[in-house]
């Protein structure tokens, strides 16, 4: 059996990639070791980039009917929900300048839905591993499945196939993965009305993260350390709660939702990941086998498509399927998306500790950035425009002495109004 292209992993990033790639008239198949797809809190910000993609593909409108949220404003706040630092998305410019908050779920639907004609997904496939040419070049896949074990070949394979990717490891591509020393504990809750906006608060215990979901739902996202709920019995439970709500007085009119969804939680670890190349001949990296990023910074999901949508616009550029032609264009890939990538990391990474630090002078630190960025409208601008992908500008060393209060910024000027957003 024979594909244009096989990818591997069925998340919004496999999904994107088939939808991208299809779109250029290629034969795409998807596979995906889960016989239905998993429910998990993941990939729920859709940033405004993000929205411009789902727009061209078409599947923006779809998104919207499924109740998605649409957010203008992501903000920091203390315990007592006083603002520390404001990002307004209506100054971003350009056309798209709203987060929209959907379920995960819904987004691989309306990404799996209606795809071209010459795509196709397969559930219950375990791949086994690459097929290899003589000289090293990735040649397709080796599957298990119902129907036995086949071989799948492929002028193009890409991994999209998880943090831990099998296919990554298999081509020898070596990755740095560093645990955050805490985690996150997930709750997704029913019945209340919150903000239209994407909260973080900064708590002595560190972040906690509120945002709306359709069907008058809403996430909280608290930080835990690794055995904070090692064993707890379900009067631990329910005192761990009052003790979140005690020390978050913002979050107390959520407080009934919350006790009685206390058994819906999702533990989630925390990990900063970076593959030290995304490429090799005839395979491409996707989405988290190649990086993952703090949850706080909203990013992972948003780069998964950026990388789609990069790897689909190179491969039509290269005039072909035959390996030099992807060669060029798995090279332009990883050319256009490393150092986009790489400021993505940073930029989540230095979100995350100004919130999650908890002790020290991280912590003290990270409450000066906030405070010297809040009142510098010019690292306001750019803050935006880096976080929503709109207008992407990295810090500068001189800028990062503003917001450590060892510069004074002459030049801090309001951002220009961007008018009306037409998405």
């Amino acid at each position: 059996m024979s594909a244009d292209v096989v990818v591997v992993g069925a998340g919004a990033g496999g999904l994107a990639a088939a939808r991208a790639l299809g779109a250029r008239g290629l034969r795409v198949l998807v596979l995906d070791r889960q016989r239905t797809p998993a429910s998990i809190a993941k990939g729920e910000i859709l940033q405004p980039e993000t929205v411009r993609i789902l727009d061209g593909w078409g599947v923006l409108d779809a998104l919207r009917a499924t109740g998605a949220c649409p957010v203008d404003r992501l903000a920091i706040r203390d315990p007592q929900g006083r603002p520390l630092l404001a990002l307004d998305y209506g100054t971003l410019p350009g056309g798209y300048r709203q987060i929209l908050c959907a379920d995960y779920g819904d987004l691989r639907a309306v990404l799996a839905d209606g795809l071209p004609a010459g795509v196709e997904i397969r559930w219950g496939q375990r791949v086994t591993g690459p097929l290899r040419a003589a000289d090293g070049r990735v040649t397709g896949v080796r599957v298990t499945g119902d129907d036995g074990e086949q071989e799948i070949r492929a002028a193009l394979v890409v991994a999209a196939d998880g943090m831990s990717s099998p296919l990554r490891k298999a081509v020898g591509i070596d990755v740095e993965r560093r645990e955050y020393p805490h985690g996150l504990v997930a709750f997704d809750v029913p019945g209340v009305q919150v903000a239209d906006e994407v909260s973080a608060y900064r708590t002595e215990r560190g972040l906690c993260l509120v945002y709306p979901l359709p069907g008058g739902r809403c996430r909280v996202y608290v930080q835990v350390t690794p055995d904070e709920f090692r064993g707890r019995s379900a009067a631990d439970l329910a005192d761990w709660c009052d003790r979140l709500l005690a020390g978050v007085p913002a979050i107390r009119p959520l407080g009934a939702a919350l006790r009685a969804n206390l058994h819906r939680r999702q533990l989630l670890a925390v990990y900063r990941l970076r593959a030290a190349r995304l490429t090799v001949p005839g395979l491409a990296l996707l989405g988290e086998a190649a990086h993952a990023v703090h949850p706080m910074a909203a990013q992972g999901v948003n780069s998964s498509l950026a990388d789609a949508e990069t790897l689909a616009a190179g491969l039509a550029a290269g005039g072909g399927l035959d390996d030099a032609a992807v060669d060029r264009a798995l090279r332009d890939f990883d050319a256009a998306r490393r150092p986009q990538l790489d400021h993505v990391a940073t930029v989540s990474h230095n979100a995350a500790r100004m919130i999650t630090s908890v002790s020290g002078l991280p912590r003290l630190l990270g409450a000066r950035m906030m405070r010297r960025t809040a009142a510098n409208p010019r690292l306001l601008g750019l803050t935006a425009g880096n976080l929503s992908g709109t207008n992407v500008r990295p810090l500068s060393l001189v800028d990062r002495m503003y917001q450590l209060g060892l510069l004074t910024d002459r030049h801090a000027q309001p951002p220009v109004s961007a008018g009306p957003a037409t998405k």
